[in-house]
């Protein structure tokens, strides 16, 4: 765990990246400040933003309510020791889609997949994440797409994959795309490997595959 020290002088950078209007701050105060919740990116970087606000997040970070809990639990001899892990452990993975039009992208991932706009970047953007419950995937605006999209068909070049955990699941979240009009390259099948899947095509052609287990 960091020390308090280290903790304080993350605490003042964010702070000053919010004066500064650094965007991408933005997304991580609203994920971890409630308040913060139903506020877009320029909102939040306009609205009031103070040192005790900056620790607040800092220690939420850190799993601790406050930062007054914070200060506790490091004080605690116990909770102080933390031995050193053996190999480095990768928690997630974020795939990056090609677009040619960040707003675009994000509307059709909200309005289409069910996700949220997790942060965007640059005025007017050029780089954006969206999400939905563990998945991320990072938007990358290009001028124009790298992958010819009659080779990309053909060959069926995968952007992403997102996995659920149940055939049931893989079944909702299909009707669900369906229900909302979503562009299928493949409708659900069921695959001789024994898993269920189908494939959306996003506005700029990238496959997104959506999978899960057949039985």
């Amino acid at each position: 765990m960091p020390n308090l020290e280290n903790l304080k002088k993350q605490a003042k950078l964010t702070l000053r990246w919010h004066r500064e209007r650094h965007y991408p701050v933005a997304a991580q105060i609203r994920e971890h400040l409630p308040r913060f919740l139903n506020m877009t990116d320029s909102e939040i970087l306009a609205a009031s933003f103070k040192l005790s606000d900056a620790q607040e997040m800092v220690a939420r970070q850190q799993g601790f309510d406050s930062w007054q809990t914070l200060k506790t639990g490091l004080s605690t001899p116990s909770l102080k020791v933390k031995s050193s892990p053996s190999k480095a452990t990768i928690v997630s993975a974020e795939p990056q889609l090609l677009v040619t039009d960040i707003k675009r992208s994000c509307e059709f991932f909200r309005e289409k997949l069910g996700f949220s706009l997790v942060f965007s970047y640059g005025k007017p953007p050029y780089y954006a994440q969206v999400g939905r419950d563990a998945a991320r995937l990072n938007l990358r605006c290009v001028e124009r797409l790298v992958i010819e999209s009659t080779v990309r068909d053909r060959e069926e070049l995968l952007s992403a994959s997102m996995i659920v955990g149940t055939a049931d699941e893989i079944k909702l979240l299909f009707l669900e795309f369906q229900s909302a009009g979503v562009a299928f390259h493949q409708t659900l099948k069921k695959q001789p490997w024994g898993a269920k899947n189908f494939v959306v095509k996003d506005p700029d052609g990238n496959l997104l595959l959506f999978a899960g287990p057949a039985n």
